[in-house]
């Protein structure tokens, strides 16, 4: 099947049956990147990066996909939402200093296994029609500058938050891609629309958007509790709240999520009621209560020991009462280190608060 009407036909059956899977837009991009290339490269000089050292690896299979996957010709790139409640209520949980806040994206099971496990299925129809084809499924799990080729299929543009933004959804979903030697025809990227807005840059707790369209990870709360493996430096304890895993406040006050529709998706559904969780139930959990609460989740990559260090750095900005310093006291002779230091830090904050 090579050429352009048969192509172009089995474009559009991709895209019809990216729906029926449950994706909520399909398009297909080209290969080249050659300003995304340029715009990591500034970024990672300006060590940006801090500890993830894998955006710095594999840098050309990263921004050249023929490099990464051998004759790839084009990218299928899918979107699904996420979100799994109205905005609201992740407003409310935020707003909750004694509520341990987890980013939306992480409340249901992990994205990893849903999408890749709906690429497969996509890939086995393509085969079916198309007959045996070169390919290969990605979903954040390889080097794949999956924004960049959204963003060149039309799914939206990158904002000044740096995350993708859709006119119709906002910014709640998820990517996916299929990497393809087949030579399927290219949609066209769409205009920009973030126009003089800077909520996203205002709001962030951290100051991690240090620039419009750039932002610093090493001050972005969803590194400093995910990616980050040794202690939250100090300036940034007190900032981070109650957030225990991730942060949202850059996709809470986009305008354009007025639009963002709720997942269809069972499997993206809030699990173990970690939507609004208290805080102390939360550091409370020994490692076997950590791992069965996190199975298939996101959340499990962390480990228990981040785990503790995050949440107590929650506790240390909860309204203080019994049961915080109780719960923090408790675990002061934590044989890790990394934990005793957050569970002082937190500990002193309470006691430099007036009775």
């Amino acid at each position: 099947m090579q050429n352009s009407a048969r192509l172009h036909r089995l474009a559009e059956l991709i895209k019809a049956w990216g729906a029926q899977l449950g994706f909520a837009h399909t398009a297909i991009s080209g290969v080249e990147l050659r300003e995304p290339e340029r715009r990591l490269g500034d970024w990672l000089e300006k060590g940006f990066h801090g500890e993830m050292e894998y955006m710095s690896r594999h840098r050309a299979k990263r921004t050249r996909p023929a490099k990464l996957r051998g004759g790839t010709r084009a990218v299928i790139t899918l979107r699904m939402d996420y979100l799994p409640q109205p905005m609201r209520d992740a407003e409310r949980a935020l707003a909750d200093a004694s509520t341990g806040y987890i980013s939306r994206y992480a409340l249901g099971r992990d994205y990893h296994k849903v999408i890749r496990g709906k690429l497969r299925k996509l890939a086995a129809r393509i085969t079916a029609e198309a007959g045996p084809f070169g390919g290969r499924a990605f979903c954040d799990s390889a080097p794949v500058m999956e924004k960049a080729l959204a963003q060149q299929a039309g799914h939206g543009w990158i904002g000044k938050h740096t995350n993708l933004l859709n006119r119709e959804s906002g910014s709640w979903f998820f990517l996916g891609e299929i990497y393809t030697d087949l030579p399927l025809p290219p949609d066209q990227p769409r205009g920009a629309h973030c126009g003089s807005c800077a909520a996203c840059i205002d709001i962030c707790p951290t100051g991690a958007i240090v620039a419009p369209y750039q932002l610093d990870a090493r001050r972005c709360i969803s590194y400093l509790t995910i990616e980050l493996h040794g202690a939250i430096p100090k300036e940034f304890r007190k900032p981070i709240g109650n957030r225990v895993f991730g942060c949202d406040d850059c996709q809470l006050v986009c305008p354009w999520n007025r639009r963002a529709k709720l997942s269809a998706e069972p499997d993206f559904a809030v699990r173990h009621a970690l939507d609004a969780p208290s805080l102390v139930s939360l550091f409370n959990w020994d490692e076997a209560t950590f791992l069965r609460r996190t199975e298939g989740s996101a959340i499990r990559r962390i480990g228990h020991l981040r785990w503790l260090r995050n949440t107590a750095t929650a506790l240390g900005n909860a309204p203080t009462s019994e049961a915080v310093t109780a719960a923090l006291h408790a675990r002061r002779a934590h044989p890790s280190e990394l934990v005793r230091e957050h569970v002082e830090w937190a500990l002193a904050q309470h006691s430099a608060r007036p009775a």
